[in-house]
Order: C-alpha cells, then sequence, then structure tokens
C-alpha cells in the first residue's frame, strides 16, 4: 500500500444513499480504494454499478452518506462550502459524461471558465484556452458555439476546460465515449501525458475496451463495491 503522503484519493467504507425508507437506494457499499499521484486508473463495471458515484463524491460533487475520502489529504465532506469550491477550483477538474457545456459561451469562453473562477483576466485566459483547445485538435473552433459542434467535439471543449487550470487531480465520466477509435486514442495519448508529465493523477469512467491500455491500474466495480483493481486489462473478466 502506498504511504499516505503518496496518494492523490484514499476512499475508506464509502456508503452513499439516496433516498430514504422503501425509495432508499444504495449507490456505494463500503468503497475502499487507495489512487495514487501521478497515475493514470481507470473505473470499469456495468452501468448502475457506482462508478460516477464515486467520482462525483472524489471531487466533491456529492458528499457521502458513511465513510471517509480524502483527496491530497482534505476532508472535502467537513469542508464549509467556500472552502470546498475553492479547493476544487485549485485542485479538480472534472470531465461530464454530458459535457456541461454553456450553450451561450463559445468554446473558448468555455474552456476559460476554471481560470476565470481562479481569478485570471479574461485575456489571458482567452489566450490559454485557444492553446488548449489547439492541444485537442479544436484549434480551428474555438469561436464556436456548443451547438455548432459534434457530440466528439462537444466532449473535447469539456477536456480543454478540465485540464486548463492544471489541477492535481482529473476526473473524467466517459471522456472517449463519443470519439472515434483514432480521435479517441489521441484524447487519452494528451490525458496520459498530462498525468506522467506533471505529476497529475487521474480517474477514468469508461466502458472502451479500446484504451484500457493506457490504464497504470484498473479498478472493477460492481453492486456498489471495488471487487479488485488489476494492473493489466488483460485480468479482467
Amino acid at each position: 500500500m502506498a504511504a499516505d503522503q503518496d496518494l492523490a484519493v484514499s476512499c475508506r467504507g464509502l456508503l452513499k444513499t439516496y433516498g430514504t425508507g422503501e425509495a432508499m437506494v444504495t449507490a456505494l457499499q463500503g468503497v475502499d480504494l487507495d489512487v495514487r499521484q501521478g497515475e493514470l486508473m481507470m473505473l470499469v463495471g456495468p452501468s448502475g454499478c457506482g462508478k460516477t458515484t464515486l467520482i462525483s463524491v472524489m471531487a466533491g460533487i456529492l458528499d457521502q452518506s458513511e465513510g471517509d475520502c480524502r483527496v491530497f489529504g482534505q476532508d472535502l465532506m467537513h469542508l464549509r462550502n467556500h472552502a470546498k469550491l475553492a479547493f476544487r477550483a485549485r485542485n479538480i477538474g472534472f470531465v461530464f459524461q454530458a459535457y456541461n457545456l454553456l450553450p451561450t459561451l463559445t468554446a473558448a469562453e468555455n474552456v476559460t471558465v476554471p481560470l476565470l473562477i481562479n481569478g485570471v483576466g479574461r485575456k489571458e485566459a482567452l489566450k490559454k484556452a485557444e492553446q488548449v483547445l489547439e492541444q485537442v485538435g479544436l484549434g480551428t473552433r474555438t469561436r464556436s458555439l456548443p451547438s455548432q459542434l459534434s457530440g466528439g467535439q462537444q466532449q473535447r471543449v469539456a477536456i480543454a476546460r478540465a485540464i486548463i487550470h492544471e489541477p492535481r487531480l482529473i476526473v473524467c465520466d466517459e471522456p472517449t465515449s463519443a470519439l472515434d477509435h483514432e480521435t479517441g486514442h489521441k484524447v487519452m495519448e494528451l490525458l496520459k501525458g498530462i498525468a506522467m508529465g506533471r505529476d497529475r493523477t487521474l480517474v477514468i469512467v469508461t466502458h472502451d475496451a479500446r484504451i484500457f491500455e493506457f490504464a497504470d491500474r484498473i479498478a472493477e466495480m460492481d453492486d456498489g463495491r471495488v471487487t479488485r483493481v488489476v494492473t493489466n486489462s488483460s485480468q479482467l473478466h
């Protein structure tokens, strides 16, 4: 087991329930998982097994019902709202499966949002956004609105937005689901390069077996639990 100072995320006994009484649904059932700094970990498993709930807890978007989740040693659940938002703004990038782009903003303007939240000036933020969009292959679409972009292009805008502020932890929900094989591999090479080159950590939820090769470790989930962690996709069921 890695030493605490080497961990980006440490989860112990995570329980997450929704609803009450007969309508209560248990999404996480005692998850234990460590994610090391500088690694790319993938979460795999059937739909509804708790993968998105788990990364949402890691990112501070959801609070767990029970258990402990520490991100770079910080217990997000017990931070006041302002402190939690500030921690997330500095340290976490999230790629949502539904992209969550603002429809009235251009691609570049969408990508600037994390920088603006962190106090970067608009002109400087736009310049950086154009550079990052170039990295993800959208250098010619910086002024396009989301409605003028394909699903795959919107997904790449969402990835650019998640990485622009150079967060220590990047959490992605199905980042290649709308991409063809070649573009998906290019995006994964970019994400892998970010993790390896700058000691950043990525946690990626995916059903896309084509990208398993990019993982340092793969955590299998089923029925709200992490059932095992492997280092080679050939070990998967």
